[in-house]
């Protein structure tokens, strides 16, 4: 089963990316910051990670940049997903390394479509 990891300081956001990822088959981990998930990774090996990148503590740039460093978790696909939606911030979040990029609010199709993209390239036969 593919496993996703939804990073948002938001308790309202991460609830409603859970209930949809899981509503569409898919495993879910939650953490509400950067650090909380970098901490995760270490101990988890999820196929996604969904971030935000307003929260405290560590951004969800810097997670990514995290993600992509490291020899254990570079291979994972990263979206990005916030309310930052200019061309700037889309921009800058895929220099980070970022695998995908889309803007809250979104509507559940978008979200399931850009993560069966990032996942396509590593669907196993």
């Amino acid at each position: 089963m593919t496993t996703v990891l939804v990073v948002d300081d938001s308790p309202t956001m991460r609830a409603m990316l859970t209930d949809l990822l899981r509503r569409s088959g898919l495993e879910v981990l939650e953490a509400e910051d950067g650090l909380v998930a970098q901490n995760m990774l270490m101990n988890t090996s999820p196929d996604l990670v969904i971030t935000d990148i307003v929260m405290p503590r560590m951004n969800g740039y810097e997670l990514c940049r995290w993600v992509k460093n490291d020899l254990k978790t570079k291979h994972l696909p990263v979206i990005m997903c916030s309310t930052k939606g200019e061309a700037f911030d889309r921009h800058w979040g895929m220099r980070q390394g970022g695998d995908g990029y889309i803007t809250k609010p979104f509507n559940s199709s978008e979200m399931l479509e850009l993560i069966r993209q990032v996942l396509k390239p590593r669907a196993k036969t």
